[in-house]
């Protein structure tokens, strides 16, 4: 484990953000968003099969043999916290494992928009934060939880599988429940969540209709509800959790959805001039026009009302990759490279803005 525990310390001290371990290859590190080979031992069987003894808690370990992979966190006194998965692959073990920084990174250090901060001080509604594999979900969830903490006396129950960000009381109080060590599943756990006195619920993704009915009901009932989902674009978002239901249950729900949710952001990490990364940010609002265009099933009316809803808080993908560009955080091929529609945005570069989408949502 010495060896095992060096390679985590090396991988913080040279800002990697995430581990990967297989049998018979290098190391690789994720620095910056590129994979990076480094200098060490090529994992043997019998040494990886020694770190799945030694990292895998009690809880963790039926599930694993039950399911071939799991999901833990790893603390290292000295080191850090690890969100580690440990799989199989052609019947022998790989160790994912990201870092988790020990404090939450405030909405500067990350290069959060700041409407942010409004939007988790809304009292009541759903807020899902979007985005695909390790676009910093979790760590903007963690923000604006942790500005709700810093700023407000609220009772706030999350429920993460497995729990990344430790929190600390403020002037809030928290708890943290993780999946298969503090409630058996997060259908249990949301079953009893509202006997528990919350005032805000952070579920750390919506993966079933369970968790898509649990918070529909909890914002419904004057809670606000904090939560991640898969997808590529904020509008994107409402035809993601309406996935999880049957065809003949969609239109139910989608009525719900529409009277309870407060906004969706979805991000995307972009290089930046100087060699880190910056998130660009796509907000959607649900102003009375988007709630009309989702109850009415008029979803692929949505980007367009984000493109034209600026005045009410609403910013899309071009819009802050424009933005970026023009304040000198990205170059214009990274921004292309990451926008919703690269032939526009090429325009807006060329101080070509059209207004289409006012005549799409007319």
């Amino acid at each position: 484990m010495e060896l095992f525990h060096r390679i985590l310390k090396t991988a913080v001290d040279g800002g990697a953000s995430d581990v990967h371990v297989k049998i018979g290859t290098p190391v690789i590190f994720r620095i910056n968003g590129d994979l990076v080979a480094i200098e060490c031992p090529i994992p043997t069987a019998e040494w990886v099969n020694k770190i799945v003894e030694n990292i895998v808690p009690p809880h963790g370990r039926k599930r694993l043999e039950e399911d071939r992979e799991v999901d833990f966190s790893y603390f290292v006194d000295g080191i850090g916290r690890f969100r580690t998965n440990l799989f199989q692959q052609r019947g022998s073990y790989c160790v994912a494992m990201r870092y988790v920084k020990a404090t939450v990174p405030s909405f500067e250090e990350l290069g959060l928009l700041p409407s942010l901060r409004k939007i988790a001080e809304a009292p009541r509604g759903i807020v899902l934060v979007s985005g695909a594999t390790g676009s910093g979900k979790s760590t903007t969830l963690a923000a604006m939880v942790e500005h709700i903490n810093e700023s407000s006396k609220k009772h706030i129950i999350t429920l993460e599988d497995p729990i990344e960000y430790v929190f600390e009381d403020n002037q809030s109080v928290l708890e943290q429940r993780e999946i298969g060590l503090d409630t058996a599943s997060f259908q249990m756990g949301l079953k009893h969540i509202l006997r528990q006195d919350p005032d805000i619920i952070m579920i750390g993704e919506m993966r079933d209709s369970i968790s898509v009915t649990a918070a529909i009901n909890s914002a419904d009932t004057g809670h606000l509800v904090l939560s991640t989902v898969h997808t590529t674009s904020s509008a994107q978002g409402v035809s993601r959790v309406l996935e999880f239901f049957k065809a003949d249950e969609r239109e139910q729900l989608r009525r719900q959805l529409a009277a309870t949710l407060k906004a969706i952001v979805c991000q995307r990490m972009v290089p930046t001039i100087d060699g880190s990364v910056v998130p660009a940010q796509e907000i959607m609002i649900n102003t009375p026009i988007v709630r009309k265009l989702i109850e009415e099933n008029r979803l692929d009316k949505l980007s367009a009302a984000i493109e034209t809803g600026t005045e009410d808080g609403m910013l899309s993908f071009n819009q802050h990759l424009f933005q970026l560009v023009k304040d000198e955080r990205i170059t214009k091929e990274a921004a292309l490279a990451k926008a919703s529609n690269p032939q526009a945005l090429e325009m807006n570069f060329q101080g070509i803005f059209l207004d289409e989408n006012r005549r799409i949502l007319s």
